[in-house]
């Protein structure tokens, strides 16, 4: 069996042998195992040669993101058992659905890894629709009215946009077939990539356009990002933390691997204006709206959104330097995002509020926890000297030498989102701590349920990106960077 193969099959016998699982303590740790597995068997791939087989794929543009996709599912999971333990002391949560929830996950890894290392367009599409089909009954974990109305909402405009994605991926099919011929070659990516100078460029733009549109919508791309706020705020926080890190970045790989067949199409539209015109509305947009919102959770989703608008718009303007802050971005804004949303989900069960204006002075209840927090803060920011703060120069210069113009909404965007950002961590950091929603309790008397470790391990890692990065980690950016055109 192939690494690839291990990699995807190990995640989904976790989600068969964990649905078996009564206790929550026991399914914790072996959820907790079963994502070690799968992180170490994706390290295999890196002694390996490229793979190309009927089913999977494994090349310098996936290997990276199967690794990070991998390493945040272990992170997100021992987060997420200390998480889930207070749930349950609470009464919010019952042995039964824990089961249920811990089965989800391995399967939502599962469906994602399958997504990054399939070489069918078809099996690429499947895999989608299940991390959204997963992810849905995770989001409606606590069966509150408002936590099953995200989830139909979520269901409902990702169905809808997974549904767009399939035409797209029937009209390449279609476009594929005179030239190809009937069968699995004209589904296949690396069959694909050999032939499709040939391919009719009308139908690959008309493909491309749905297929932007549909895996679009599971970006959180503006104006089809209305279902990720709510997914966020209602869900359970360690979903939070994979649907912002992973989630988002699966969808976009999908896109990229599109915009490398019409690159090497010579007559085909240039896909570059559909991605920087999106990229740019979904960042001025989430910049304006961080100022409205009241909900911490609803809040750093629209953080998520404003993010993925800058790697788009960094993968629309193309070429080696932007492509390079796309790649960077991508893997910072994963590791960073994941971090608060694992301070936040800490913060939230402390104070036992989402409502920002009732947390405060983190650094003062909880020094660890909140110096934290606001490291993760400074560092989606784009401050230096993390990791985020390196690609977004690179994507501004890069932007400046050739599209001057584009520059400028690029830059209002990100400072626009930067004084959100300020603004709201000052109130979640510093002043005087509260007390306990509801029950007068102080928040500095209640501690803090679980490990830190993962919330630091991704902060260490994002600092030593925007310091220095390994000479092997930038030629292999590099590598892809020019693959994508």
């Amino acid at each position: 069996m192939s690494a690839a193969a291990v990699i995807v099959t190990t995640p989904l016998i976790g989600a068969a042998v964990l649905a078996l699982i009564p206790g929550h303590r026991l399914g914790a740790r072996l959820n907790i195992g079963f994502s070690a597995a799968t992180l170490l068997a994706s390290l295999v791939l890196f002694g390996q040669e490229p793979l190309s087989t009927a089913l999977f794929v494994v090349d310098a543009f996936n290997i990276y993101l199967i690794a990070l996709t991998a390493f945040v599912g272990l992170t997100t999971s021992v987060f997420s058992a200390g998480y889930i333990a207070h749930e349950i002391a609470v009464g919010k949560l019952d042995e039964r659905k824990l089961r249920f929830y811990h089965a989800m996950y391995q399967a939502f890894m599962f469906t994602m890894l399958l997504a990054l290392s399939a070489n069918n367009l078809g099996v690429m599409w499947v895999a989608v629709e299940g991390a959204t089909l997963t992810t849905v009954l995770m989001v409606s974990l606590y069966r509150t009215a408002a936590s099953i109305e995200a989830a139909w909402k979520y269901f409902i405009l990702c169905g809808v946009g997974i549904a767009l994605a399939l035409f797209g991926t029937i009209l390449m099919y279609m476009a594929a077939q005179p030239v190809m011929g009937p069968g699995m070659a004209a589904m296949t990516w690396t069959e694909l990539m050999g032939h499709v100078a040939k391919i009719s460029p009308a139908i690959l733009n008309l493909a491309f356009v749905f297929l932007l549109i549909g895996y679009g919508t599971k970006v959180g791309l503006a104006p089809l990002h209305a279902w990720l706020p709510d997914a966020h705020a209602e869900g359970p926080t360690p979903i939070s933390a994979v649907l912002s890190g992973l989630l988002l970045n699966v969808a976009l790989y999908a896109v990229l691997r599109f915009k490398m067949l019409l690159a090497a199409n010579g007559q085909a539209i240039a896909p570059g204006p559909l991605m920087i015109a999106m990229g740019l509305a979904s960042l001025l947009l989430a910049g304006l709206m961080l100022y409205r919102r009241r909900d911490v959770k609803r809040f750093f989703a629209y953080s998520s959104i404003e993010h993925m608008g800058i790697i788009t718009f960094a993968f629309g303007m193309g070429g080696p330097l932007a492509n390079f802050a796309g790649l960077l971005h991508m893997a910072m804004h994963s590791l960073t995002k994941s971090a608060i949303f694992y301070a936040v989900g800490h913060a939230v069960q402390v104070t036992g509020t989402q409502r920002i204006e009732r947390i405060s002075g983190l650094t003062v209840s909880h020094p660890v926890l909140g110096w934290g927090l606001l490291a993760g803060v400074v560092a989606i920011a784009g401050l230096p000297p993390f990791g985020v703060f390196m690609s977004e120069f690179l994507l501004v210069t890069s932007t400046f030498a050739r599209e001057p113009l584009l520059a400028l909404p690029l830059v209002l965007g990100i400072l626009v989102a930067f004084g959100a950002l300020v603004l709201r961590v000052q109130q979640l950091c510093f002043g005087a701590p509260g007390t306990v929603e509801g029950s007068g309790v102080p928040v500095a008397s209640v501690p803090v349920q679980g490990t830190l470790i993962p919330l630091y391990a991704h902060l260490a890692l994002v600092l030593v990106a925007g310091v220095w990065l390994p000479g092997p980690l930038v030629a292999w950016f590099q590598t892809v960077a020019a693959l994508l055109g």
